[in-house]
């Protein structure tokens, strides 16, 4: 299958790379700098020059693909006009993409997130749809009506699928939000959590979310809601402890009052019990998680080398 991927070069793509050539597919990343389209072409991919801004540019790669495979997103949101208008982007990506495959019953799948799905308790794949909660306003809106735009297109002989990432998608080399802990920690002289630290956030190691997205790709049903999960909900209490332990700090409780002061932006995302689950995606697709978990691949040491303080984008470790 020929594939066209946005985000290619990102964290998640640059791993559903490989697993897409190692599976015999035909492999043309978007590239918006000379060094994505360096990478892309060490990993074997065709290289397609462009943003998701160009949306002609995108029409004419998704109508000579196979199938599509949509990543990106514009985290560096301080610099594109914020949160709204890389949500705006993203949907005019979408409506082009579903556009340029209708009516040919060829794969479209989109990257969204589980954080804040189902808050206080397990998350599943039959939540999160129809119209957006009343507290939910702007780009977190938007983003939730572009997934729901993906899933339409089933009507339109599309075989779209959307796949939640959790907040956490780790392994080695992760920039996300886990190294900004770590960072923080570090900075602090702490490992923190807020409160008890009982709330829980779902994790999956990156090269078992780039399985996923293969085989969302090749078999997914139209309208497929997906969610790759393989820890369905870690105690933030038990992240801070292993950070604690391997920068040899104390590990302490912050209150809530005070978290925005110690944790800075990630304070409102690490305070969230958001767990999830990924049941229904494994029966539907026999997709397991062979890879460390989250407190495992903690515990092997590479956060703890390295440029760990540099921080997360604000929007999401997932896209």
């Amino acid at each position: 299958m020929r594939v066209f991927i946005t985000g290619a070069s990102g964290w998640i793509g640059s791993a559903v790379v490989p697993e897409l050539i190692g599976a015999g597919h035909q492999v043309i990343g978007l590239a918006r700098s000379d060094a994505s389209a360096a990478s892309l072409t060490a990993a074997g991919a065709e290289v397609h020059r462009g943003t998701i801004d160009d949306l002609e540019s995108l029409r004419s790669a998704a109508a000579s693909s196979d199938g599509v495979i949509h990543l990106a997103f514009k985290h560096d949101i301080a610099f594109s006009g914020g949160f709204q208008a890389a949500a705006d982007a993203d949907r005019r990506a979408i409506e082009t993409f579903g556009a340029a495959l209708a009516d040919s019953d060829r794969p479209f799948l989109i990257a969204s997130g589980t954080l804040g799905l189902a808050p206080g308790r397990v998350g599943t794949e039959r939540d999160g749809h129809g119209p957006a909660p009343a507290h939910m306003t702007g780009g977190p809106q938007t983003r939730l009506a572009s997934a729901e735009t993906t899933l339409s297109l089933a009507s339109r002989s599309v075989r779209s699928s959307v796949v939640r990432f959790p907040p956490t998608v780790h392994g080695d080399g992760d920039h996300g939000f886990m190294a900004a802990l770590v960072g923080i920690a570090r900075h602090k002289g702490v490992s923190g959590y807020i409160g008890d630290g009982s709330n829980r956030w779902p994790a999956v190691h990156r090269l078992d979310a780039a399985h996923l997205v293969r085989l969302a790709l090749e078999k997914a049903p139209a309208g497929s809601t997906l969610q790759a999960v393989a820890d369905e909900g870690v105690p933030i209490r038990a992240v801070a402890e292993v950070i604690g332990r391997h920068l040899d700090i104390p590990v302490v409780g912050i209150s809530p009052e005070d978290a925005g002061e110690h944790f800075g932006w990630l304070a409102g995302f690490l305070a969230l019990d958001s767990p999830a689950s990924s049941t229904l995606t494994r029966e539907l697709l026999g997709w397991q998680p062979t890879h460390p978990g989250l407190i495992d691949d903690l515990d092997q040491g590479h956060y703890f080398h390295g440029m760990t303080s540099r921080a997360a984008p604000a929007a999401s470790s997932a896209r």
